[in-house]
C-alpha cells in the first residue's frame, strides 16, 4: 500500500481551467467491455463478495434474489440458465474476454420503489448529451471525431438495448432519457443549472456524463442526492470524500497518476545517463525538468504533492515552468526551452494539453535542444497516435511514459464497435467515439447485477466498493473501487494500473481515426501493466522493439474472446 498524503483542495472556479480535465474524455477508451468483478454491499456498508469473469473469492452470503453462476455450481444450486449465459465459461454469451458473469434469473417482489428513479419495473438513469458546438470540444477533438450528438443518442439506445438484453436487472428495466446541456464543457453556471434541471424536473436514479471542464455539475448532483457516475473531470480524493455515496469515476485522477509517474521515474530513471536523448545530452546524468499547466484545475496543489512524491524517490526537479494555455505557447515557447536547457535538464516531465507539444518540440529543434520528453497519466491526449505525429517527429523520437491507456487492438477484432456491429448488424452511428459511449453503462449494468433487486443508491456504491479488482489484463487496465491496499484510503476512481510506451516514428499503423502513416507508440513488453506499487527496479524495453506493440491485429491469445453467432445474422 502507498503512503498517505495530503488531499488537495476542492474545485476551482476559473473558467481558465479548462484543458486538464480533458483526460478524463480518452482514459474511458480503454474501457470497453471489461466485467467487472462485483461484490454486493447492504444499506449500512457492510458487503459479502460474489465474482464474475472466474475471479475473486466468494462470500458466504449475498443479498436476497442474488444468485451469480460461481456461486451456484460451488453450492450445488439447480438453476435453469438463459440463453444468455454460456454455461461452459459462467459469463453472458457475447463475443468478449472480459463477459460479466450470469446471474441467475429472479423471480418475486423486487421491493418495488427502493429509492427514486426506481420502480418495480423501470430503473430511471439520464445522460448528460453534450452541444454539437462547443468551441474548446471541437478545438481538441478536430480530427479525430465528427459525432454529432444524434449519433451519440442513437449508439447509447442501442448499448442500453445490448446491456439490457444481456443483464439480469431484477425485474427492471433501464429506462435511458438524454437531457441536452444548455452551456459548454467549461460553463459553471450552465453546468449547475442543468444539474438543478436534472434532479428536479427528471428525478433519475443516477446521472451519466457530464460536461468534462468544470466539477460544478456532478458537485451540484451529489448536493441533491442524485448519484452520478464519471459525470465531470477527476478531482481530488476529498471531493469525492465529500459527496460520499454519490460521486463516482471510472478514471484516474492526478494524485493518483503522480504516484505511477514517480516510482516509473525512481525505479527505471533516476541517477543514470538520460540515455534516450540526443548526442549532446545522452551521456550526462539525468535531471528532470516540469513543464505544467498551470490552468489545470487545483494546479498549485498538485504541483506540491507531485513534489513530494518525487522527494520519496529521491528526485529534484531542476527546473519548473509554467504555461498558461498552448495559444499562449506560440509566443513563450522559446522562453520555456531556454530555461529547461539553461538548467541542464536532460528529461522534460510533460504534465499538460495535447497541442502545446507540437510548439514546444518545434522551438527546441529551432535551439538544437534534444532533451527526452516523458509523458504522464495527466498528458492529456498526448498518448494518442493522432496528436503524436503533429509534434517534431525529431523531437518526438525521445519520447517515452506512463500511461492509463490499454495496449491497442484492431477494433474490428474486440471493443465497443466490434460488439455493437456483432449484435446490431450494423455499424454504431458514433463511430468515432463509440469506445467512450459503452463504459458507463457497462459499468452502471454489472453493479446493478451485483445489487440485487433492493436497489439503492447507497447499496450501488456499497456493492461497487465491495467489488474485487477486474482481472489484470493488457489490452484493458484494471479497475477497482474502495479500500483495496492500492491506494491511500478509500478510492471513488476505477482504473488502478498503468503501461509504459516510447515513441517510434517510423512505425507504420494506423491512428485514433483508422489513418495509416508512420508514427505510432510502442507498449514496452506487450503493454504489461503495472499498479503503483509494482513497478520493478529491473531495466524494462524503452526503445527496444523486442516484445513492444504497436496494435495487437489480434487480440493476446489469454484474452481471446469466445465466439458466437451474431444475433443480426
Amino acid at each position: 500500500m502507498l503512503p498517505s498524503s495530503d488531499a488537495g483542495a476542492g474545485p476551482g472556479r476559473s473558467a481558465l481551467r479548462r484543458w486538464g480535465p480533458l483526460v478524463a474524455i480518452v482514459a474511458v477508451v480503454a474501457l470497453v467491455g471489461g466485467a467487472l468483478v462485483l461484490s454486493s454491499g447492504d444499506d449500512d456498508g457492510s458487503s459479502t463478495a460474489t465474482t464474475a469473469a472466474g475471479a475473486g473469492a466468494v462470500g458466504d452470503d449475498l443479498p436476497d434474489g442474488v444468485l451469480p453462476f460461481s456461486v451456484a455450481e460451488a453450492e450445488g444450486i439447480d438453476v435453469d440458465w438463459p440463453d444468455t449465459c454460456d454455461t461452459e465459461r459462467g459469463t453472458v454469451a457475447y463475443p468478449s474476454f472480459f463477459a460479466p458473469e450470469c446471474y441467475a434469473p429472479f423471480t418475486g417482489d423486487n421491493g418495488g420503489a427502493t429509492d427514486e428513479g426506481v420502480t418495480a419495473d423501470r430503473i430511471k438513469v439520464v445522460w448528460y448529451l453534450a452541444p454539437d458546438v462547443d468551441p474548446i470540444i471541437d478545438f481538441i477533438s478536430e480530427g479525430i471525431s465528427n459525432d454529432t450528438a444524434a449519433d451519440t443518442r442513437a449508439t447509447l439506445e442501442g448499448f442500453n438495448e445490448f446491456f439490457g438484453h444481456f443483464a439480469e436487472t431484477y425485474g427492471r428495466e433501464v429506462e435511458l432519457e438524454f437531457y441536452e446541456a444548455t452551456g459548454t464543457a467549461d460553463d459553471e453556471i450552465a453546468a449547475r443549472a442543468d444539474a438543478v434541471a436534472i434532479a428536479e424536473d427528471l428525478a433519475p436514479f443516477m446521472v451519466l456524463n457530464g460536461p468534462q471542464l468544470t466539477a460544478a455539475f456532478e458537485e451540484e448532483l451529489a448536493a441533491r442526492g442524485v448519484s452520478c457516475l464519471q459525470c465531470g473531470p477527476t478531482q481530488p480524493q476529498s471531493f469525492y470524500e465529500e459527496a460520499d455515496p454519490y460521486l463516482l469515476t471510472v478514471t484516474m485522477n492526478n494524485e493518483q497518476g503522480q504516484y505511477h509517474t514517480a516510482a516509473f521515474l525512481g525505479s527505471q530513471l533516476a541517477g543514470r545517463p538520460a540515455e534516450f536523448a540526443g548526442d549532446d545530452l545522452a551521456d550526462q546524468e539525468r535531471q528532470f525538468g516540469l513543464v505544467y499547466l498551470d490552468s489545470i484545475e487545483n494546479s498549485d496543489e498538485a504541483l506540491d504533492t507531485f513534489e513530494e512524491r518525487l522527494d520519496e524517490q529521491g528526485i529534484t526537479l531542476a527546473e519548473e515552468v509554467a504555461y498558461d494555455s498552448p495559444v499562449t505557447l506560440q509566443t513563450s515557447a522559446p522562453n520555456v526551452i531556454a530555461k529547461l536547457k539553461d538548467a541542464g535538464v536532460t528529461s522534460v516531465i510533460f504534465v499538460g494539453d495535447p497541442v502545446a507539444p507540437r510548439e514546444l518540440t518545434r522551438e527546441a529543434t529551432a535551439q538544437d535542444y534534444f532533451p527526452e520528453w516523458i509523458i504522464t497519466p495527466a498528458s492529456v491526449l498526448v498518448d494518442t497516435n493522432v496528436f503524436a505525429r503533429t509534434y517534431d517527429q525529431e523531437q518526438w523520437a525521445h519520447a517515452m511514459g506512463v500511461i492509463t491507456g490499454a495496449a491497442k487492438t484492431d477494433p474490428s477484432t474486440q471493443g465497443s464497435a466490434f460488439l455493437y456491429e456483432w449484435y446490431f448488424g450494423e455499424e454504431p452511428p458514433a463511430d468515432d467515439t463509440v469506445a467512450l459511449l459503452s463504459a458507463q453503462l457497462n459499468t452502471f449494468y454489472n453493479v446493478v447485477q451485483g445489487v440485487g433487486p433492493n436497489l439503492t443508491r447507497q447499496s450501488f456504491r456499497d456493492a461497487i466498493f465491495a467489488g474485487q479488482p477486474t482481472p489484470s489484463a493488457v489490452t484493458q487496465p484494471s479497475l477497482s473501487w474502495g479500500d483495496k491496499g492500492i491506494w491511500p484510503g478509500t478510492d471513488w476512481l476505477g482504473i488502478d494500473d498503468t503501461t509504459l510506451v516510447w515513441w517510434n516514428p517510423d512505425a507504420e499503423g494506423p491512428d485514433e481515426r483508422g489513418d495509416v502513416a508512420a508514427g505510432m507508440y510502442e507498449f514496452v513488453d506487450g503493454g504489461v501493466r503495472y499498479l503503483p506499487d509494482e513497478w520493478p527496479d529491473e531495466a524494462l524495453g524503452l526503445f527496444d522493439p523486442d516484445g513492444a506493440v504497436t496494435i495487437y491485429e489480434e487480440p493476446p491469445e489469454s484474452e481471446a474472446p469466445p465466439e458466437y453467432p451474431s444475433p443480426a445474422r
